[in-house]
C-alpha cells in the first residue's frame, strides 16, 4: 500500500472509531442494554477511561496465544452468566490491561487475561472477549438469551 492510500486509510479508521464511541456514548446515556465483543470489549473499556495489551504475547509474559485457537475461562460470580470454567474461542491480540471506570471483570483466562466484563452502573452492559456468536456452548448461548431478555425490557 504507497502512503497517500496507508494515510486515508487511517483517516477513515479514525471516523469509524470516532462514529462508534459518539454511538457509544448515546447507547449508555439513554441506558440501553450493551453487548461488546472482542474489539467491542476493548472500545468500551478504553471509552471508560481503560488501557489494553496493545500485544498480549509481547507485553504479557507467559500468556496463552490469543490470536487463534481456543482455551479454557474462568467465570466468577456475575449478575449475567453462570459460573465455572468454560471453552471458548480466541482470534485477538489485544486485550483489557486495566480496567475503565465502573468495570468488573468476572472473567479470566488461565494466563489472567481479562475475558468477560460489565459496568456495574448500567442496567445491562456486558463485554466479552471470544465470539460466542461462533460458538455453539452453554455460556456462549446464555450470552445471547440474557441479552435479548435485557433487550426486550428496555
Amino acid at each position: 500500500m504507497n502512503e497517500t492510500r496507508e494515510f486515508e486509510f487511517e483517516i477513515e479508521e479514525q471516523k469509524r472509531i470516532d462514529f462508534e464511541i459518539f454511538i457509544l456514548n448515546e447507547i449508555i446515556k439513554s441506558r440501553k442494554p450493551i453487548l461488546g465483543i472482542c474489539y467491542g470489549m476493548q472500545l468500551i473499556n478504553v471509552f471508560l477511561r481503560g488501557t489494553l495489551y496493545q500485544d498480549i504475547k509481547s507485553q504479557k509474559s507467559g500468556s496463552l496465544e490469543h490470536r487463534e485457537g481456543n482455551h479454557i475461562i474462568e467465570v466468577y460470580n456475575n449478575p449475567f452468566i453462570e459460573t465455572g470454567r468454560f471453552e471458548v474461542n480466541s482470534s485477538h491480540h489485544q486485550s483489557v490491561k486495566d480496567t475503565g471506570a465502573g468495570i468488573k471483570a468476572f472473567a479470566y483466562a488461565q494466563d489472567y487475561v481479562i475475558e468477560a466484563f460489565y459496568l456495574e452502573s448500567h442496567d445491562f452492559l456486558l463485554g466479552v472477549q471470544w465470539h460466542p456468536e461462533r460458538m455453539d456452548n452453554v455460556v456462549s448461548k446464555q450470552i445471547f438469551r440474557v441479552f435479548i431478555n435485557a433487550c426486550h425490557g428496555n
